[in-house]
């Protein structure tokens, strides 16, 4: 590795955590809280676990917290076994959560449908 590669990875990790110490030593933000809303019409991927590592792991490095939030865009595909499979995984992947915010049908899927003609 090169002395300037050596010299970016001291400066920082990352540009997200870049930015968020940032805030957080310039006091715009008191604590760090992040989301991970997976919508549970489904089994999680690749994907969802990348997201799981830097939403749940950037608030756990900041001594912040990560909420699990279920989004419900399309509540006829929902099902409870997603839900249980959705928080076994992110367990599994060594995450907790300090609070479960199901949102109800009414608030997200009504956003979604548009104004009824």
């Amino acid at each position: 590795m090169t002395d300037a590669g050596t010299t970016a990875m001291e400066v920082g990790r990352d540009f997200i955590r870049d930015i968020i110490q940032a805030d957080l030593s310039a006091k715009r933000h008191g604590t760090v809280v992040t989301r991970f809303p997976p919508e549970p019409n489904g089994y999680l991927h690749i994907g969802h676990a990348k997201s799981i590592c830097l939403n749940f792991g950037v608030a756990q490095e900041f001594g912040g917290r990560c909420h699990l939030r279920f989004d419900d865009t399309n509540p006829t595909k929902e099902e409870q076994e997603y839900i249980d499979a959705i928080e076994r995984d992110v367990r599994w992947l060594g995450f907790d959560w300090g609070a479960t915010f199901i949102m109800l049908p009414t608030i997200s899927s009504d956003c979604m449908s548009g104004p009824s003609i």
